[in-house]
């Protein structure tokens, strides 16, 4: 039997309203026990190149499309160090702390916890904050000033770590990322802040490229987890939109006083000169530095990372693109020289994602 026009327009209408609630079910959509399986196609997105980017960056991983699965490569469970992909999660911790009620704000003082460094240096350390030590700008075991230069600092990142779970949460560090982290988002493989197992490596992660990915899509949903709000919207905005300064200037690598046993997360005091443009709350943006250089030039700039050993063990955020792509152990080493080459690995890997997504 033939519409009538009305009819027809209607029936258009409810087509168009049922294409917009299903797009908003899929930006709602968050794994539940296990992830939901959906073929690369079947959400627009090109398998070949996803061979090609899973062929270049090797180790294990997965793609993340419209809260599902779409891609994997490797043993997905399999929990291992993710490096300095931890950071961005020690952040989300410093979040939730401050949405707890045991911090006032980003800006607070670390000596309110750790009443020697307002002595150390002759009072310099004083003023550190924990923007600061999420920012890489603490000046923590160097002689310039807190604030005043850039230095990708291992020393800091444990002072960091420790004092936020021994000082502010006061709990077992695997019960503050389970009760906060992993049981929160569903990880479903084992989790631990001990990857190292060693006294003096606490705060280095082992964790699956799955529930890494589930990390990430966190953070893509906005801080938003189906009903539960893990991060507010404002600090979501404020961990992924707070760069340093393009211009600020990098350490000139003089050391000064540490609190006594300081340790290190695994590297030194100064580690790469990256940073300045980019850095925001231990995520990598994908802004413009000093030079005009984008980090990775062949995604948007919307993009965002968590990353490790150069690029080996990583979580891309791509919310213009609805992707989240995790991947550990990879061959991926190259992430500092991506600003000023356009042939490193990372940047090939960019430019397939978003290849595979056109």
């Amino acid at each position: 039997m033939l519409m009538t026009r009305r009819e027809f327009a209607a029936a258009g209408s409810a087509a168009a309203l049922a294409t917009v609630s299903t797009a908003r079910a899929a930006e709602s959509l968050v794994p539940g026990k296990t992830w939901e399986r959906r073929e690369p196609a079947a959400v627009g997105l090109s398998t070949e190149k996803l061979d090609a980017l899973r062929d270049l960056v090797g180790g294990r991983g997965c793609v993340v499309r419209g809260g599902c699965l779409v891609y994997g490569w490797g043993d997905l469970s399999q929990a291992v160090d993710v490096a300095s992909a931890v950071k961005p999660l020690i952040s989300t911790l410093l979040f939730i702390a401050i949405q707890e009620g045991k911090l006032k704000s980003v800006d607070e003082r670390v000596c309110e916890f750790e009443p020697a460094l307002a002595k150390l240096n002759g009072g310099k350390d004083a003023a550190i904050t924990w923007r600061h030590l999420a920012s890489q700008t603490s000046g923590y075991g160097l002689a310039e000033q807190p604030g005043a230069v850039y230095s990708y600092n291992d020393y800091a990142l444990a002072l960091y770590f420790d004092l936020l779970t021994q000082q502010v949460f006061r709990e077992p560090i695997d019960d503050i990322l389970k009760s906060r982290i992993a049981e929160p988002l569903g990880f479903e493989d084992r989790c631990t802040f001990r990857a190292i197992n060693r006294p003096d490596r606490a705060g280095r992660l082992a964790a699956s490229v799955r529930d890494m990915a589930r990390f990430g899509l966190l953070y893509l949903r906005g801080g938003q987890w189906g009903e539960r709000r893990i991060i507010t919207p404002e600090r979501h905005k404020l961990a992924t939109n707070s760069p340093i300064a393009a211009d600020t200037p990098l350490t000139a690598g003089n050391d000064a006083e540490m609190l006594p046993n300081q340790r290190s997360l695994g590297g030194t005091k100064n580690i790469t000169p990256a940073g300045p443009g980019y850095y925001s709350f231990n995520w990598w943006l994908n802004r413009l530095d000093s030079k005009g250089q984008r980090l990775y030039r062949d995604l948007p700039e919307d993009a965002y990372f968590a990353v490790g050993h150069g690029g080996k063990r990583a979580v891309w955020i791509v919310p213009s693109l609805d992707l989240v792509v995790s991947w550990n152990d990879a061959t991926i080493d190259d992430h500092d020289e991506s600003p000023a080459d356009p042939n490193t690995k990372c940047n090939r890997a960019a430019r397939l994602l978003r290849e595979a997504a056109a």
